[in-house]
Order: C-alpha cells, then structure tokens, then sequence
C-alpha cells in the first residue's frame, strides 16, 4: 500500500517549448506509464524549473526529466543542470535532432545526462519505451526514497531552529531536519526562494513553506487544531500537562463538553521525560512522549477538544460564565474552568545563559538534541527527578554527563531508584555545592565557570551542551487580580483559603470552596501550579480526575 500510494505521487516531466511536441510526447508517456506515474509537461525551461521547485516543497518524487534541446532563453542542457539542483536523483534524458547529436554527447559529461533520444522518437515502443523502461528501473533501485511529509531547514547553533524542532516533536508531528549547509537545505530553500538569512524554513505536507513560523501559524499548518468549535463549554482545562490530559480525559468521557487549551505542546515538563519509571501501571517505565500521545488520544478518543498555540491572557467572570480570552482577543466561555497550567524551569541569571539559550543552553530535556551529543561532555544543572531523568537518558551516548548540584547531595530532591541509577552509570558524576558562574561563546556555547559554593573557587571547562534544570515557577502571572495565589505565584485553593475557617474575600455562596476550587467558584486548580502540590505526575493526574469530579458537583448546585 505504501509503495502503491509512492508511485502515485512519482512524476515524469517533460518540457518542449514546441506545444505540439510536447503534447506528443506527454501523449506517448501516458499511454504507457500513466496508470504509474504521474506525467507533468511544461513548455519552458522556466516554467519547467518552477513546477519542479513546487514538487519539491510538496515531497513529491521526480523519476525522469525530457528536455529538448532546442529551446529559447534557456537550452535544454541549461535547464537539466539547473534542474539537476532540485532533484539531483532524477533520470535526465536530452531530445535532440541528428545535427544536434555532438552537443548531447558533450551533455554527458556537463549535466551527468542519463541518455538522449533522436527526434522522431516513432515509433515509441521500439525508440522511447524501451529506453524509459530501463531508466525507472535504475531510478526504483536507487535511493529515491521520500522523506517524511514535513521538512525543517535551519542551523545547528540556532535557537528559533531549536524551538521549531522542539515544538514539532513534542507534538508529535514527523519532521525531517536538514541543515542549511547540506546540498539538500540548499535545495529546499532555492525551491521555497528563502536565504540563509530568513531561517528557520518549514515546508509542510502540501508544499506551504514557512518562513520563520510563529508556533500558532506552524501548528494551524501542520495539521494541529487550533481554532475551537464552539463559544460555549461546559469545562474550559487550561494547560496541557498530566493534570490538564487528566482533566480533559475524564471531563469528557463524563459527558462534560470538554476542550483543553494549549499554549505549547501537551505533556508539560513530563512530556519532555526521556523515561518515568515511578507512575503506576508502567514497571518497564515509560517515557513522557508516549505517556502524553496516549493521554491525547484517549481524550479526543472521549470527545475532548484540544487546542494548540493558543496563549490565555485572561480569566474573566460574567455572570455564570466563566471566560477565557486569548491573546489575539478571541475568548470562549464556559460554566467551569479547570487551571492545569504547570509550571516552567526557572532561567539561570548567569551572565552569557540568556544570549546562548538555544545555542547550546537548554531548558528542559530537549530530546531533538540528544543525537547531535553522541560522544560529547555534557552539563545538566539541577538535582530533581527531571535532570536525573535526563541525565540517565543523556549518558546512553554521550562522553560524560556532569550533574552540577548546589546542595550537598541528591537526596534532598530526587527519588532514590534514580539516586541509585546515577551512582552505577560509569560517565555520570556529580558535581555537589557548584553552581554556574557564567556561560562563554560567540555563536555556540563553549565554555561554562563552575564555582564552588563553600570556597569561592571558581574553574573554567569546556562545555557545548547544558541542559537546565532548576525549580519550579508557575506560569500564572495572567490571573494576577482575580484568582488569589501565594507569594511564589502559585494558586491557592480549598483549605488553603480557609485557614482561619472563614471564606475569600468575595466569597458569595454559602459553602465553602471545594478542596480544589479557587476563590472563584467554578474555577478549579490542579497540579503542579496549586500552592503545596507534590509535583508529581501521578498526583497531577489524580487531581485532574478530583478536580472534574468538584466540577459536577459546582454544576449540580449551580
């Protein structure tokens, strides 16, 4: 089926500028091969070179290219070399006169031509046919194979490169990275008409190319929704994360009119996890991409709606509704809102760190760069469950892993089975009370300055990769002024906001908040963004699934 539906897209071009021969020759071609392959005709070199850059965006295969010689503006050996840069692998074959024959044979050697074929080629089952026959199956043994339908050109040392990258795999959606220097970048820019200059380059399924995409154009693009179908709700989740899947799982699958908002990928910190090896029901561990695929389908599977790149600005309270307004000033509404929002790793203030964030500086695990640190010296900084997740994953490949830790040891912060699997690796060594002093290098990083908490002392090593993983903050700045959280930012809830037993400030109904109901009745919070939460994904989880039930019972009595 797969070979079936490869052929199908396979073209055989052919350009005359004589649109009386060019109708004869495509006529020829699809007697023959047109139940195989598809047969484009062109009557220029230009327009030629056009619908070739147009197959290529589109990841459509090219076997064979028939130029004649004759042609105005641009010969027939002009246009196979240039077409020889978009599709290097095509079978090239030159229609010329007898008087012609000495300038086909010096094309062997200008354009690598596979063959050239006297005008008339009647008849075609003994002069064209044959020829062809042997040309598709030198070109099918060759390695012609497609790349996946989604292609991204940019640099190594990029970091709007290295954020496309990133958002594309952990939405799950194949891509297919070239470098900008490779011949083949080189091709899919000439063929999208883009420079150096105006990189990152996507070239999605259809043949769209993307210049620079912002994360809500890319995923609209990709295939990713990004647009709800409704104005109304009965539960808006806010947040992707185990505790938003959570949510939107059982939401949905308890008749709830669901649709979760994303501003990123799902998955949250644990979607970035090379491997959970804690979370009930996966002995064997499981890592955080599969743990997030599975959560997504199971909850479109329940009717969910989920929304990717779309950034919540407000919350705001009209009457029994709930609204969320989006950054582009779009809003929906619901009769509940759950915030599952997560939180993100806080940004070393080092000098160099922000300039090389991207470049070599990581926050997260980044997992779309583990190939590129195959035998080198890395450095993860942090000394929770997240970095000994990547450490472990990381030192499968690389050189060394140095875990720079400021405590005196592990145990303060991360599980003991990791502890444990950090101690028996032999290229994993922990570095305790050392933090980062700065990050050097111009347009990668390249050295880090270690310090020594206790003594001062400082050390320069060379370094191209640190992966960053220290605390926690909760990304709830937006609701600044409506829903109350602590001095950290973290969103308070149920008891926390009856300590002295009497309710919030503003509290109209005359029960208390439910254990996860904010001061805003009907507004819920789970996870990792409520004040005292474990940080876990199994509690995140389990309070996904608290936080629908609190839901039934606000709407029940609402």
């Amino acid at each position: 089926m797969a070979q079936a539906a490869e052929t199908a897209r396979t073209v055989i071009l052919t350009v005359d500028d004589d649109p009386g021969v060019s109708r004869a020759v495509a006529r020829d071609l699809r007697r023959r091969y047109g139940e195989s392959y598809r047969i484009v005709r062109a009557e220029s070199g230009e327009s030629a070179l056009e619908a070739l850059r147009e197959l290529k965006l589109r990841g459509d295969l090219v076997a064979v290219i028939l130029a004649d010689y004759r042609m105005p503006q641009m010969n027939g050996i002009e246009f196979l070399e240039q077409a020889l840069d978009v599709y290097p692998g095509a079978r090239r074959v030159l229609l010329t006169a007898y008087a012609d024959t000495s300038a086909a044979i010096d094309a062997i050697n200008v354009v690598d031509l596979d063959h050239y074929l006297l005008k008339p080629w009647d008849p075609p089952e003994e002069k064209l046919y044959p020829v062809l026959d042997d040309l598709l199956d030198a070109w099918k043994c060759s390695d012609y194979r497609p790349v996946p339908a989604t292609k991204v050109v940019g640099h190594r040392w990029s970091a709007r490169s290295s954020d496309v990258r990133e958002f594309l795999a952990r939405n799950q959606v194949p891509y297919r990275w070239y470098s900008a220097d490779e011949p083949e970048g080189q091709r899919l820019l000439a063929a999208a008409g883009a420079d150096a200059q105006s990189l990152p380059l996507v070239v999605t399924p259809d043949g769209t190319p993307l210049v620079a995409p912002e994360a809500p154009e890319l995923a609209a693009q990709v295939g990713l929704a990004t647009t709800p179908t409704a104005e109304f709700y009965d539960l808006v989740v806010i947040g992707g994360g185990p505790a938003g899947l959570g949510s939107a799982v059982y939401g949905a699958s308890e008749g709830l009119r669901t649709v979760l908002v994303e501003r990123s990928a799902t998955g949250g910190q644990a979607g970035q996890s090379s491997r959970i090896e804690n979370y009930l029901g996966f002995p064997d561990g499981v890592s955080g991409a599969q743990l997030t695929d599975r959560a997504r389908r199971q909850a479109a599977k329940f009717g969910a709606e989920i929304l990717t790149a779309r950034d919540v600005t407000a919350l705001e309270i009209n009457g029994a509704a709930r609204v969320v307004r989006f950054s582009d000033g779009s809003a929906i509404a619901a009769h509940s809102v759950i915030l599952a929002t997560g939180v993100s790793y806080r940004q070393l203030e080092a000098p160099g760190c922000t300039d090389l964030t991207g470049c070599g500086v990581y926050y997260g695990s980044a997992l779309t760069e583990a190939a590129s640190c195959q035998g080198q010296d890395i450095y993860i900084v942090g000394g929770a469950n997240s970095a000994g997740q990547a450490a472990m994953y990381l030192s499968k490949g690389a050189k060394s892993v140095t875990l720079l830790v400021r405590g005196p040891d592990l145990a303060a912060s991360m599980s003991h089975y990791l502890i444990q699997q950090i101690n028996e690796a032999p290229n994993i060594s922990v570095r305790a009370r050392t933090v980062v002093e700065a990050a050097h290098g111009s347009d990668h990083l390249e050295q880090l300055t270690l310090r020594d908490v206790d003594t001062g002392h400082t050390e320069l090593v060379d370094a191209q990769w640190m992966f960053v993983f220290i605390g926690a903050a909760p990304l709830t700045d937006w609701l600044d002024g409506t829903v109350l959280r602590d001095g950290h930012g973290f969103i308070l809830a149920g008891p926390d906001l009856t300590a002295d037993g009497r309710p919030p400030a503003g509290w109209e109904l005359d029960r208390p908040p439910y254990h996860l109901e904010t001061n805003i009745p009907g507004v819920f919070v789970a996870g990792d963004a409520r004040a005292e939460s474990a940080k876990r994904v199994a509690s995140a989880v389990g309070e996904g699934a608290m936080a629908v039930m609190l839901v039934h019972r606000y709407l029940e009595q609402s």
